[in-house]
């Protein structure tokens, strides 16, 4: 039997095949093309997996030639995945991922270490919330001999950390209902949450302790940074505009703080407004904050939005591809965790002198 040969010319978007290229791709290469995808250059890519640049650059044009088409294409704005770029670095996230949990289940039974759970938690949840589920997780992991990790990073829509093998679990805010979340994700939800509503105290809407979404939208609406809270910022954007479809939020002018966005708005040419992240249990009641009386001239009422429009589901969300142990790990204190008390499920009942 004659060996095969390597000699028929490429097709159209292949790279030609070396006659000694291996057939199988190792781990090293799916590590550097990773950290490649997620840096965006070769020379930070390098830094991060501490090797010479050239060295990194040979081992993806490798890569390329054992898959057999190109997997980056340089632009003036920086690397860009191609299609079949795209895929294999999504395969390369699920593989490095499994790999890393099976390694830690062996050095586990081994008795040199034990597994890892890497949950992301971002930042401005409610105190109540983030204690709750935190305290829950680490009593299930520690029963079941497993090693947290906390991430702290803001989380969009689509839980993409957790998508690109970045991290196991998060908890988060849920925009729609579960089952629209992208495979292989599953969630458990732990509660519905809207946002405070803050107004000058000489609005009419004060005395009634609630305010409606048109009321609302003809004032200017502090709310951000979008970055912090990307999902619930862009749906609850959305919401608004089917009341005024121009409709925008107002950045905080500087550190977001709310003592800070209340006094800008209390000192507002027109009325201003200030809305919170997802921040209490929905039907909450309506409460105070005093500002120094050098600063503003009145003082700004927390309200509730009439027929609660705004909302998002807290939830705690993981990779489906996890290890069993690990998702009862998650399943357990998520089925653990009860509605969080409405009061103290926000901080801002206290008054600012």
């Amino acid at each position: 039997m004659r060996e095969a040969r390597w000699d028929r010319q490429p097709e159209p978007g292949e790279l030609p095949r070396s006659a000694a290229a291996p057939l199988a791709i190792e781990l090293r290469h799916l590590r550097y093309f990773a950290a490649l995808a997620d840096a965006g250059s070769f020379t930070r890519a390098a830094q991060r997996m501490f090797i010479a640049q050239p060295t990194l650059s040979q081992q993806i044009r490798r890569l390329e030639e054992i898959v057999g088409t190109q997997l980056l294409q340089r632009r003036r704005e920086g690397l860009q995945l191609t299609t079949a770029g795209a895929v294999l670095l999504d395969a390369s996230r699920t593989v490095l991922s499994l790999v890393d949990h099976e390694v830690n289940r062996i050095r586990q039974a081994a008795g040199l270490g034990r597994q890892r759970l890497r949950v992301v938690v971002p930042p401005r949840l409610p105190d109540a919330l983030a204690v709750e589920v935190a305290s829950a997780l680490r009593s299930a992991a520690a029963a079941a001999d497993v090693d947290l990790v906390w991430m702290e990073a803001a989380l969009d829509a689509e839980f993409s950390l957790i998508q690109q093998r970045r991290a196991d679990a998060a908890l988060g805010w849920l925009t729609a209902c579960p089952e629209a979340l992208p495979a292989p994700l599953d969630a458990m939800s732990l509660g519905e949450f809207e946002p405070d509503v803050w107004i000058p105290s000489p609005h009419a809407a004060a005395r009634r302790g609630t305010i409606n979404l048109d009321e609302l939208t003809r004032m200017d609406v502090i709310h951000g940074p979008r970055r912090a809270e990307p999902a619930t910022y862009d749906a609850w954007t959305r919401v608004l505009r089917t009341v005024d479809p121009r409709f925008e939020f107002t950045d905080p002018p500087l550190r977001h703080s709310l003592p800070m966005d209340l006094a800008f708005a209390a000192t507002a040419d027109r009325p201003a407004a200030v809305l919170t992240g997802p921040s209490v249990i929905a039907g909450s009641h309506t409460g105070l904050i005093r500002l120094p009386r050098l600063m503003v001239a009145h003082d700004m009422i927390r309200v509730g939005l009439e027929d609660h429009p705004l909302t998002a589901t807290a939830a705690l969300v993981w990779s489906g591809d996890l290890p069993r142990p690990i998702q009862q790990i998650l399943f357990d204190a998520a089925d653990g965790i009860a509605p969080p008390d409405p009061a103290w499920a926000s901080s801002t009942d206290a008054k600012v002198k």
